[in-house]
C-alpha cells in the first residue's frame, strides 16, 4: 500500500485495482477497507486529470473504481444471527452496510443514510428469498462525478446543458444469492447545486459507458432534494438538464459589473482616506459613514474576487462555504450601517443642528459599532446553526432552497422599508423648514444644499436596492440596479467629501503643502 500510494501512471492504478479484485480474506478489517478505498479513489482522481479530455478513459477508470469499491465494501459483510451494521465516512466516500441473519426480529430495515443521500430497501422481503440471510451496501462518492461526468447522460436533446445535481451513489446486495428485489428501491438525493428554474430532473443509473434512465423515475422533487424510485440496484445519480441559452453568461453584464464595482471601490477608498486624514468639526459623527464604507468596500471586493476566481474556489467546498457565510455577514453589515445612517440623518434633520447631548450619549460610537456588526453576526450565526447546508451555492453564495435566501432578504426588506419611511419623513421635514425660512436667504441656501444632499442620500441609504425585486427579465432595470448600488461609495465621497467646504479647504491646504510654489505660479498667471 505504501508503494501504491505514489501511483502516478495508469499501469500503477490498474495494478492496485487488480489486487483489490483478487482479495480473498473474509471479512476484511474496516480500517483496511478505508485505506484501500482512499488509495483507489484518490489515485484514480490524480490520473483522471491527465485524461480528462478522453471520455472513454474516464468511463473505464470510473467503472473500475466502482467495481473495486463494491468489492471492498462487500468484504465487510460477516455472519450474524440477528442483524449488524458497519458504517464509515471518508473524504472521498461514505458507506453503510446492513446485514441480516436468520433470527432477525425487525419488521423493517432502518433507512440507510449518508450525508447527501438515503435509501429505503425492502431487505426483509429479500431475506425471505435468501434462506433468511442477506446484506445491503450503500455508498456515496463525493468526487466520482469527475470520472463519471453528467455529459455521459444519453439523451436525445444534445443541445441541453447537463449538470450533476447529487453525489454519485451505489447500492448493492453483497454476499446475497438471490438479488431480485421484492419492491422498487427509493433513493432520496440531496441537491449539491442550486436548482435552476425550468430545469428537467432525471434519475439515472450507470450502464457501463453511459447514464440512462431505464427502470428509474422521479417520485418527488423540490428545490433541495429529489426522491427517485428504481426497480433494480446499480450506481445512481441525479442529473438536471437545462436549456443552453438559460445558462449562458452575459458578457456585457459581466464587463459592466466589473467596471461599475471597480469604480465604486475606487471612490469608496478615497472616501475612507478622506475620513482618515481630514479633520472634522467637534460633534460631527462619521462613525456610521466610515463603517458603511468599510463594509461596502469589503463586501464588494470579496464578491468581485470570489466571482473572478470562482472556477478555482468552487472545487473546495469548505472554502466556498466559508466565503458565502462571510459575504452574508458583510452585506448584512452594509444594510445595518445604512439603517444607522438613516436614523442619524433623520435626527439631524429634525433638529437642524448638532445632535443633542442626550441623544449623543445614547448613540455613542461604541453603541453604534455593536449594533452595526453584532446584528449581522447573530443573524449569520443563527442561519449557520439552523441550516448549515444553506451556504455554498454554485456562485459561492446563499442557497435558495428551503427559502433559505430569506435569511438575507428578510433583514434587507425590513431595513429598506424603514429607510424608505425615514427618507420620506426627512423630505417632509425639510419641506416644512423651507416654508418657514423664506425670509432668511442664507439659511434657505443652506437648507437647499441639505435637500440636495438628502436626495443623494437616497442612494447612500440603499433605497435603490428595492429595484432588485423588479430586475427579472428586465435588462434595463438590471443595469440601473447594478449601477446605482455599486456606486454607494461614490455618492458618499461626493456628499461628505467633495461637496463639503471644510474638506475642500483642507484639500487646498494639502496641495499647498505639497506644492509650495503653486501660489507663485497662480499669481504669475493672473498678472499675465
Amino acid at each position: 500500500m505504501t508503494q501504491l500510494s505514489n501511483c502516478s501512471e495508469t499501469s500503477c492504478i490498474q495494478n492496485l485495482l487488480n489486487q483489490i479484485e483478487n482479495i480473498t480474506v473474509l471479512p476484511l478489517a474496516v480500517n483496511d477497507v478505508k485505506n484501500l478505498l482512499d488509495l483507489a479513489i484518490n489515485t484514480s482522481e490524480k490520473i483522471s486529470i491527465s485524461s480528462s479530455s478522453d471520455p472513454n478513459k474516464l468511463k473505464s477508470e470510473g467503472n473500475q473504481v466502482l467495481k473495486a469499491s463494491e468489492k471492498l465494501v462487500s468484504m465487510l459483510v460477516k455472519p450474524t444471527n440477528t442483524y449488524d451494521n458497519v458504517s464509515f465516512t471518508r473524504d472521498s466516500v461514505k458507506a453503510q452496510v446492513f446485514m441480516v441473519g436468520p433470527q432477525v426480529t425487525l419488521n423493517e430495515i432502518p433507512r440507510l443514510n449518508t450525508t447527501n443521500a438515503s435509501v429505503d430497501i425492502d431487505l426483509i422481503g429479500i431475506v425471505k428469498n435468501n434462506n433468511e440471510t442477506a446484506a445491503v451496501a450503500f455508498m456515496s462518492y463525493t468526487t466520482m462525478e469527475n470520472l463519471l461526468k453528467a455529459e455521459f447522460f444519453n439523451t436525445s436533446d444534445i443541445t441541453s446543458v447537463k449538470t450533476m445535481m447529487s453525489t454519485v451513489i451505489s447500492a448493492t446486495l453483497p454476499k446475497t444469492t438471490n438479488k431480485q428485489l421484492t419492491k422498487p428501491v427509493n433513493f432520496t438525493l440531496k441537491h449539491i447545486r442550486e436548482f435552476v428554474s425550468g430545469g428537467n430532473m432525471s434519475c439515472v443509473y450507470l450502464n457501463i459507458t453511459e447514464w440512462i434512465v431505464d427502470g428509474c423515475s422521479v417520485l418527488d422533487t423540490n428545490s433541495s432534494y429529489t426522491v427517485c424510485s428504481c426497480v433494480h440496484l446499480s450506481t445512481f445519480a441525479l442529473i438536471m438538464q437545462t436549456s443552453s441559452t438559460a445558462t449562458e453568461a452575459d458578457p456585457l453584464m459581466d464587463v459592466l459589473n466589473l467596471v461599475a464595482v471597480s469604480v465604486g471601490l475606487v471612490f469608496n477608498s478615497l472616501a475612507l482616506l478622506t475620513f482618515a486624514f481630514c479633520r472634522w468639526k467637534p460633534g460631527v459623527n462619521n462613525v456610521a459613514r466610515i463603517n458603511l464604507c468599510i463594509s461596502l468596500l469589503s463586501a464588494h471586493l470579496l464578491f468581485l474576487l470570489t466571482q473572478h476566481f470562482l472556477k478555482l474556489i468552487k472545487p473546495d467546498q469548505m472554502l466556498c462555504n466559508v466565503l458565502s457565510r462571510f459575504l452574508h455577514f458583510l452585506f448584512l453589515s452594509c444594510f445595518v450601517w445604512m439603517f444607522i445612517e438613516a436614523v442619524l440623518l433623520y435626527i439631524c434633520v429634525k433638529n437642524l443642528s448638532q445632535i443633542s447631548s442626550r441623544q449623543r450619549a445614547v448613540l455613542s460610537n461604541r453603541f453604534l459599532i455593536v449594533i452595526g456588526y453584532v446584528i449581522a453576526l447573530v443573524t449569520v450565526g443563527v442561519s449557520v446553526g439552523l441550516v448549515p447546508e444553506g451556504y455554498g451555492s454554485d456562485k459561492c453564495w446563499i442557497e435558495v432552497h428551503k427559502s433559505f435566501i430569506w435569511s438575507f432578504l428578510g433583514p434587507v426588506c425590513v431595513i429598506l422599508a424603514i429607510n424608505t419611511i425615514l427618507f420620506i419623513r426627512i423630505i417632509i421635514s425639510l419641506n416644512s423648514t423651507l416654508t418657514k425660512l423664506n425670509a432668511e436667504v442664507s439659511r434657505m441656501k443652506q437648507t437647499k444644499i441639505m435637500v440636495f444632499k438628502t436626495l443623494a442620500q437616497f442612494v447612500v441609504l440603499g433605497c435603490p436596492w428595492i429595484l432588485g425585486f423588479f430586475t427579472e427579465d428586465n435588462k434595463m432595470m438590471e443595469i440601473l440596479f447594478l449601477i446605482l448600488n455599486s456606486q454607494q461609495g461614490t455618492f458618499i465621497f461626493l456628499i461628505y467629501c467633495l461637496l463639503n467646504n471644510e474638506v475642500r479647504q483642507q484639500y487646498v491646504k494639502g496641495l499647498k503643502a505639497f506644492f509650495p510654489g503653486l501660489k507663485t505660479i497662480k499669481s504669475a498667471l493672473q498678472r499675465k
